[in-house]
């Protein structure tokens, strides 16, 4: 039990301990509803809210607390907001403030917002005016260089080099420098130095990490000794039968944007993103194995427990997308809980992306990804969470045949129209022609590979890793063994 002598957002920490999610969105509602949380604890809120799934509730708590004259605090608002699909609304409140809109953190926010509508030229011309107000934002070189091509001679190049000498004190913006450095000279054709450049940044990267290259691994390795055809039997059935998710999966960068583009592109889908909220709506069974799932079965009050993790995930996605239909959830990272998802959600269905290991490599190792991911920033990391990732695969699309489509990247872009059929035929939605050449310009796209999703489906990518085929053996060494 919760000590109620407390305040209500420790109240809700407690709850969480206890697996009581909906206890605790309860009670940091209560927390909101009180209207006196001071609001230098507000950010706190709105963290806690937005790692149970409690989008309304995170937004609020953010809105609040905005704090008058202060940028940094209107920032995180408008991040929020973005971070939930509400770009648009962002940008419009950041237009309405005229001696804030030009200001160099919101210069870079709106070009952000705009590079994800694919407004290229409106949003150079943005990072463009930041850079010219501030020339040492980091953040903002690398979104420039995103969206750019660079040729040899490019004075951008001098400039980030420059900047990345002088930056010996900040390892932050010099590893973002040399991300973006990297992709400069990339483009212009000299692998070699682009290489030096991604292997400098993963490289800062990784000092400032405490991250455990084996964790994963012998996570993926527990999920898969645990999750055998009996346990699963085992589990109560779900009564949920409101599916409202396509689920594209797949590691980064191996064609689950392209992928989710083409079904957004039928008129039943509404909309779609990289959403990360049923790891939220699985937080009452304290753990992902087994023995967690029917641990929680076991204690839950309710008739119907997986039904209730499957509402609750139908509650974040009408929270997420505020008007009916079908979207795609294209969340990554959620391999380890694959099987809880497709039992949860009786009707769900999974489209599963696979690539060339080493184009996927390569890919991960240069991109710098704002949220995150320690592994890619070792070459054999890479090898060793790819090998854990293979085997999660094989053994949910061995549980769940009928419910998994593997779909291989060089395929899908080589026949897009024949792939567009076989995944509107596994999700059964009713055949549309020619969906994979829809644009829907309005939506926004959020992945890192934003630039290539706005561009026509083409199969240029293939085989990209030979011209870095030299510098891969540490991968390859690690992969094929």
């Amino acid at each position: 039990m919760t000590d109620t002598s407390k305040p209500f957002f420790l109240q809700a920490l407690d709850a969480l301990k206890l697996g009581d999610r909906r206890g605790a969105a309860s009670l940091l509602e209560r927390q909101l509803r009180g209207g006196n949380t001071a609001a230098k604890n507000l950010p706190s809120v709105s963290q806690l809210a937005a790692h149970i799934g409690e989008i309304d509730l995170a937004i609020e708590a953010s809105r609040r607390a905005v704090v008058p004259g202060s940028l940094e605090t209107l920032l995180d608002y408008w991040a929020t907001l973005a971070s939930y699909g509400r770009s648009q609304q962002a940008v419009a409140e950041a237009e309405r403030l005229p001696g804030v809109k030009d200001h160099p953190s919101a210069l870079h926010f709106r070009g952000t917002a705009a590079t994800q509508f694919g407004r290229f030229d409106e949003a150079q011309e943005l990072f463009r005016n930041a850079l010219a107000k501030q020339p040492a934002i980091a953040a903002t070189w690398l979104s420039l260089a995103m969206i750019k091509t660079f040729s040899s001679g490019d004075p951008d190049v001098a400039s980030m080099e420059k900047l990345e000498r002088q930056s010996t004190g900040q390892p932050d913006a010099r590893a973002i420098l040399c991300y973006a450095l990297g992709k400069a000279w990339d483009d212009c054709g000299d692998p070699t130095r682009a290489f030096d450049y991604y292997s400098r940044g993963a490289a800062l990267c990784r000092l400032r990490s405490g991250f455990d290259p084996a964790q994963f691994g012998a996570a993926a390795d527990e999920v898969i000794r645990s999750f055998t055809p009996e346990n699963l039997a085992r589990l109560k059935r779900s009564g949920f039968d409101r599916q409202r998710s396509l689920f594209v999966t797949g590691l980064p960068r191996s064609g689950t944007t392209v992928t989710e583009q083409i079904l957004r592109g039928h008129s039943g889908v509404r909309d779609g993103d990289e959403l990360n909220l049923f790891n939220a709506a699985l937080i009452p069974t304290m753990g992902i194995g087994a023995a967690n799932a029917l641990a929680y079965q076991e204690r839950s009050d309710y008739l119907d427990p997986w039904g209730e993790i499957g509402r609750d995930y139908g509650h974040f996605i009408d929270m997420r997308f505020r008007s009916p239909g079908l979207v795609v959830d294209k969340s990554l990272g959620q391999s380890l809980t694959t099987g809880l998802m497709l039992h949860a959600l009786p009707q769900a269905r999974v489209a599963w992306l696979r690539r060339s290991p080493e184009d996927v490599a390569l890919s991960c190792f240069r991109t710098y990804f704002s949220t995150g991911l320690p592994w890619t920033w070792s070459l054999t990391d890479i090898a060793d969470h790819m090998r854990a990732e293979d085997r999660l695969f094989e053994h949910w699309r061995t549980l769940f045949a009928d419910r998994i489509l593997v779909v291989p990247y060089e395929d899908l872009v080589r026949s897009p129209a024949a792939w567009a059929e076989k995944l509107q035929q596994h999700f059964g939605l009713p055949i549309e022609e020619a969906i994979e050449s829809r644009s829907k310009a309005d939506r926004a796209i959020s992945s890192a590979s934003v630039s290539q999703a706005r561009k026509p489906i083409s199969a240029s990518r293939i085989g990209q890793a030979a011209a870095f085929e030299p510098f891969l053996k540490p991968f390859r060494d690690r992969y094929y063994v």
